[in-house]
């Protein structure tokens, strides 16, 4: 915790959802890495109902561009400030680790960020589609989480593995942290792979939960035997959940699953399943696409920045999610009188109510047979979605294609050898 979180006067919130209540104490982070105004809790989250019986209610973050959707230069703001809060002078070599699929597109913008100071660091996400066409590293559980088990996979480049393998500081990455168990199980698991020499452990996150359990971070720096332990955040907080009295029942759709779908994973570049360095490896191959694909779509033969339309939203899916946010920031830089925002389809099942006005749910284009979901997005409010997949054209649900305001991006259609993966 930072000394900004200590000096700070403690505020009180508190939420009623439909299966109980949720009291917040928190604290707003002042640090001089944040260049505007510092974040209130209303700038960074709102709160739903989680369809889970592990834990009943969901922080809906504002900034992320997952369950909302957020103007790109909002979320830039985020991963800019966010990595401006880890300090200089780290032992390298550094890895930052993101958390699937939440914290995909948000620890690539903090390693973009970071990568100021620090150009060598890795980048690693933990995903959860297992990959045909790479060697597992390891594996570790999120045990609150929706779907708790998390793959790490290794590179195929032998100077990037051998950087992996010495990594001293870690940069673990995500959305929100209470506990830290998490972290803990993912830093174990890395030492078990091999990871022999860390010496420093940061736990990045936009809002940290952990105000005022000091003994809790002494348990964890128990754990982790001889590693500094950090935590580095926008805001932090504590939380404690009530519940409501014959809370009404949940089932919770199944979407646990590590198996490749029956859907290939087409080459989108270098964002993190493996180990890298530059996570826009592919990104100018990608914005070539989409012109061809847009001018195909708006009648023209070529691209053309006049033609984009007033109200455009692109979808990332699921984990893939980095380069269609760059796609979303590039447009909003050709077409800067139009409205342009960013949000995901996702696997995470939450209950309509409170910061979730709205839910679209449709079959998964990986071919996994399991429900996904999109929040907040209303079809018609928008004059173009771009929707980002990973895997063919076809792949998407019907009721995707059957929508006359939608391109399909898909990598089918793009030449597979302008997205290296080492």
């Amino acid at each position: 915790m930072t000394e900004h979180d200590h000096a700070s006067p403690t505020h009180q919130h508190q939420v009623t959802l439909p299966r109980g209540t949720l009291q917040l104490s928190y604290r707003i982070c002042d640090p001089q890495t944040v260049a505007d105004a510092p974040y209130q809790l209303d700038d960074l989250l709102g709160f739903a109902q989680r369809i889970n019986p592990k834990r009943a209610f969901l922080f809906v973050s504002k900034v992320l561009g997952r369950h909302i959707p957020v103007v790109p230069s909002t979320m830039r703001r985020s991963f800019t400030d966010l990595a401006n809060a880890i300090p200089d002078d780290l032992p390298e070599p550094i890895v930052v680790v993101g958390m699937a699929e939440t914290a995909g597109g948000l620890s690539a913008g903090v390693h973009s960020a970071l990568q100021t100071r620090y150009p060598n660091a890795l980048l690693l996400n933990s995903t959860r589609h297992a990959q045909a066409d790479a060697t597992l590293l390891t594996t570790f559980s999120e045990d609150h989480s929706h779907a708790s088990r998390h793959l790490l996979y290794q590179s195929n480049d032998p100077e990037v593995q051998a950087q992996l393998f010495a990594s001293k500081t870690l940069i673990m990455v995500d959305d929100e942290a209470s506990t830290g168990n998490t972290c803990i199980n993912v830093v174990n698991a890395l030492r078990q792979a091999g990871l022999s020499a860390l010496e420093q452990v940061h736990l990045t996150t936009l809002v940290d939960w952990s105000l005022g359990q000091a003994a809790m971070d002494e348990m964890l720096a128990d754990k982790l035997a001889g590693i500094a332990f950090y935590r580095h955040h926008l805001l932090s907080g504590a939380w404690q959940w009530q519940d409501a009295p014959n809370p009404p029942a949940i089932t919770m759709p199944s979407v646990d699953t590590t198996d490749a779908g029956s859907q290939p994973l087409l080459p989108t570049g270098l964002w993190g399943r493996l180990p890298t360095h530059d996570s826009r490896a592919g990104f100018q191959s990608y914005v070539t696409q989409f012109q061809a694909q847009f001018a195909q779509y708006s009648g023209s033969a070529s691209f053309e920045s006049t033609k984009l339309p007033q109200r455009i939203l692109v979808l990332g899916s699921n984990e893939f999610v980095w380069l269609p946010f760059l796609l979303a920031e590039w447009l909003s830089q050709q077409a800067s009188d139009s409205e342009v925002k960013f949000s995901a389809l996702t696997r995470s099942p939450i209950a309509l109510g409170g910061a979730i006005e709205c839910m679209l749910s449709f079959q998964d284009n990986y071919g996994l047979g399991m429900t996904n979901f999109v929040y907040n997005v209303d079809s018609k409010a928008w004059d173009l979605i771009v929707l980002c997949i990973e895997t063919p054209p076809d792949s998407v649900d019907a009721l995707w294609s059957d929508l006359d305001n939608v391109l399909v991006l898909s990598p089918a259609t793009c030449d597979a050898s302008s997205f290296k993966r080492a």
